[in-house]
């Protein structure tokens, strides 16, 4: 019987995104985050240097306006693991979900050596004392002054071709 080789992939994984957020839950405890927080929060630090703080932690890639599009899914499947190994815990609430670090976060958080993992509770820090107080419509505008309207509209247009039409 042939075997089946399956490819992991350690970026963008359920892990490292999990692990990022668990991090940004921990450095805002006791205060709880929705996903659109732990989104925004994600973003900005892996990517510090793109708003006035420390160096980035992932390179200035192009088109990484769009990783705020397709990161919602990933954060979504590291929360859910995280909590099944009851580090985060999830509050349903009128107008949605919150998340909030466990008890066991950050002894967990503790047991793990890496230097990007320094870097990565260093820049939540950062984050979370910059942006923690500011309202939804405050970091939206901090985001989009990052990118401004003519990048978005580069990165996301379709190129036309002589002879074709749409």
């Amino acid at each position: 019987m042939a075997e089946i080789a399956q490819t992991v992939t350690p970026f963008n994984s359920p892990i490292e995104t999990g692990v990022r957020a668990l991090i940004l839950l921990a450095e805002s405890y006791p205060e709880r985050l929705d996903l659109q927080r732990i989104l925004e929060f994600d973003y900005l630090m892996v990517h510090s240097g793109d708003v006035g703080g420390p160096p980035s932690l992932h390179p200035p890639l192009p088109l990484r306006s769009g990783e705020l599009l397709v990161r919602r899914q990933l954060i979504e499947r590291g929360l859910l693991l995280m909590m099944s190994r009851r580090l985060v815990t999830r509050f349903a609430a009128a107008d949605g979900f919150t998340y909030q670090a466990d008890d066991s976060a950050g002894p967990f958080l503790d047991a793990l050596t890496a230097a990007y993992l320094d870097e990565l509770k260093q820049r939540a820090s950062w984050v979370c004392g910059t942006f923690g107080t500011m309202s939804d419509t405050d970091i939206k505008h901090v985001l989009t002054a990052v990118y401004d309207h003519d990048q978005w509209t580069r990165e996301f247009q379709v190129h036309e071709r002589p002879g074709l039409r749409a």
